[in-house]
């Protein structure tokens, strides 16, 4: 394979990771956008996202059902669960230490993050779960790269996400109140936006696509466990830092430089590096991004520079 085959091969792989980047960075966002919170259970509902619709899944292949059916009532069955979920982290963890001390919250929420892995590792065991294929990966040739149809129904899932997100959160009397709770919860509540029931939403929404994300991602490595997203919610995470936190169109963008910086590090200048910096130094690179942005430019790509209150 020639450099600029390898160079192409890469950029097809960035997008389909940058598009599962995306769809979680839209979480951590959404509710850091309301609530000043940085949810690091967000990974864990990915997780558990990906396992429902596994378990379902077998159950389903054992019964006849064909392969693209299964993939459908696994995703029905993962979207929900997780939804509920999401409520539930929101009501019982982080609703009580709304009005704490900002330390509270990001404690409780790495303390939800082990509860969740715990308890995951008790249902589905600690073994990795091979994922069977449902949707099928018919190589298509491009140049000297290839793409897989998997991947470019990756790609296609994550883009009607998030157009769809951005015509909920700009179009809709929902998208108002959300802007509104993020501008000022105190004046929104005062105009008559009810207030528990936006943020639960927020969290329920980010829910659903961390949920779609999880079964997206274990279809397109063909594995699941109880740990899978502990180090996909940071590299999200970091996403939505580089993006510009708070900032939906920049958690989107965010996702897919760093799913393109993330493959361009592991494969082009991997083998430039003669295999140094290979695809098992791969996470290095997302975590020198969010390293270097936090420097530099802290308030990320699109976010805004707010000056400090008098």
């Amino acid at each position: 394979m020639s450099k600029f085959d390898l160079f192409l091969q890469q950029i097809f792989n960035g997008l389909v990771l940058g598009s599962i980047y995306a769809l979680v960075a839209l979480g951590y966002t959404m509710v850091y956008g309301i609530l000043q919170l940085i949810n690091f259970a967000h990974g864990e509902v990915v997780m558990v996202g990906a396992l429902v619709s596994l378990w379902v899944s077998l159950k389903l292949i054992a019964s006849g059902v064909p392969g693209p059916l299964v993939f459908v009532l696994g995703l029905t069955a993962a979207v929900p669960a997780c939804m509920l979920l999401g409520f539930l982290i929101e009501r019982i963890a982080y609703r009580p230490l709304r009005r704490a001390p900002r330390l509270a919250p990001l404690i409780t929420a790495i303390g939800v993050s082990i509860v969740l892995q715990a308890l995951a590792m008790m249902l589905w065991g600690k073994q990795y779960k091979s994922v069977p294929q449902l949707i099928p990966a018919i190589p298509l040739h491009v140049g000297g790269a290839t793409i897989s149809t998997l991947q470019l129904f990756i790609i296609a899932v994550s883009c009607v996400l998030m157009a769809g997100l951005l015509v909920l959160i700009n179009k809709t009397p929902l998208g108002r109140a959300m802007r509104a709770t993020a501008q000022d919860p105190t004046v929104a509540g005062l105009m008559g936006v009810d207030i528990n029931r936006v943020i639960s939403i927020t969290f329920i929404i980010g829910s659903a696509l961390a949920a779609v994300a999880g079964v997206l991602v274990s279809q397109n490595y063909g594995i699941a466990h109880y740990y899978m997203g502990f180090l996909l919610g940071l590299k999200a995470f970091t996403a939505a830092v580089l993006g510009g936190i708070g900032n939906l169109t920049g958690a989107m963008l965010g996702g897919v430089l760093l799913g393109l910086i993330e493959s361009l590090g592991a494969g082009y200048i991997g083998d430039l590096s003669g295999g140094f910096f290979g695809s098992h130094y791969k996470d290095v690179f997302a975590f020198l991004v969010l390293i270097l942005v936090l420097v530099l430019r802290p308030s990320g790509l699109l976010g805004e520079r707010v000056g400090g209150r008098a």
